[in-house]
């Protein structure tokens, strides 16, 4: 699994054809910035949306702040010319709509050649077709700048035909088995938006729902979530100071060579410490970023 470098409990879209929306995110409370190409552009101000967001990622000032792109699709009318300005401008990454396979990964990442080594590339993880070879996804990840899957889980109710509930049941598989696919691949993976922007009672349940299944963050549409959201990615006090025990603990040389401790009247396995280690390595990139 790749180190946690930096938090990202948090990633607001932003559409980029909204300059006072670009301004405002630069101050918010966010781990990433998503300037959105796709959903949120009208057709006939996608050239000047694109244009938009070029000049933002070249202008920055996002400070701690992760700006990635979402770009309209290779098969759309836009999407090789997005890809081609925003690789140029080089942000932190950028965001591909409805990759289906290993496939679109590769060719999401040959459009990328020109950009700077260090933007990396992510895919919406939205459609049924997505879910069903999310390992050849997470295993391009291998030989290309594939860093983070990212659920959408709006187009995918839409072309599966269910139902969003609160509880989310019919998409509780699809959730888990793309964090699954993260693990195995190193990558990120932000779960979906949630659309009801008053409320804030479901958002909760949702992102601590999401945090459950072993999420990193997730993906907002409104600033208004971000405190919640925030709150609910960031370990607490008490899983901190448990996770330094463990691993204070397999640490010690008298415990040399177990692999199983008692710690705090707590069975502490070494797949725990491995928890533990990643546990800690999240709280202190959010640590990190509060204090720069």
């Amino acid at each position: 699994m790749n180190p946690i470098d930096r938090p990202r409990r948090t990633a607001l879209y932003m559409p980029a054809s909204n300059p006072r929306a670009v301004e405002k995110a630069r101050v918010l409370d966010c781990d990433v910035v998503i300037l959105d190409l796709e959903d949120a552009v009208l057709p006939e101000v996608k050239a000047e949306a694109r244009a938009a967001a070029a000049a933002a990622v070249r202008a920055g000032g996002f400070g701690r702040r992760e700006v990635v792109v979402r770009v309209n699709a290779l098969a759309t009318p836009w999407g090789d010319a997005d890809l081609a300005q925003i690789a140029a401008a080089g942000p932190n990454a950028v965001l591909a709509p409805k990759v289906r396979d290993g496939a679109d990964v590769r060719a999401y990442d040959a459009a990328l050649a020109a950009a700077p080594a260090a933007t990396a590339l992510w895919a919406m993880i939205e459609t049924p077709e997505a879910i069903l070879h999310l390992a050849g996804v997470a295993a391009a990840a291998r030989d290309t700048r594939l860093a983070a899957v990212v659920m959408g889980i709006n187009d995918l109710a839409r072309e599966m035909g269910a139902r969003q509930t609160p509880g989310r049941e019919a998409f509780q598989a699809a959730l888990s088995l793309t964090v699954m696919a993260a693990r195995t691949g190193g990558l990120i993976a932000l779960d979906g938006v949630h659309n009801e922007i008053e409320d804030l009672a479901a958002l909760e349940a949702v992102c601590r729902q999401g945090a459950a299944f072993g999420f990193d963050g997730k993906t907002l549409i409104h600033p208004s979530h971000l405190d919640i959201c925030n709150r609910a990615f960031t370990p607490d006090p008490d899983e901190i100071a448990w996770a330094r025990a463990v691993v204070a603990a397999f640490a010690d040389p008298a415990n040399a060579g177990k692999g199983a401790l008692r710690v705090e009247g707590r069975l502490a396995e070494r797949l725990h410490r491995d928890q533990a280690i990643r546990t800690i390595a999240i709280a202190d990139a959010v640590a990190a970023a509060k204090g720069g």
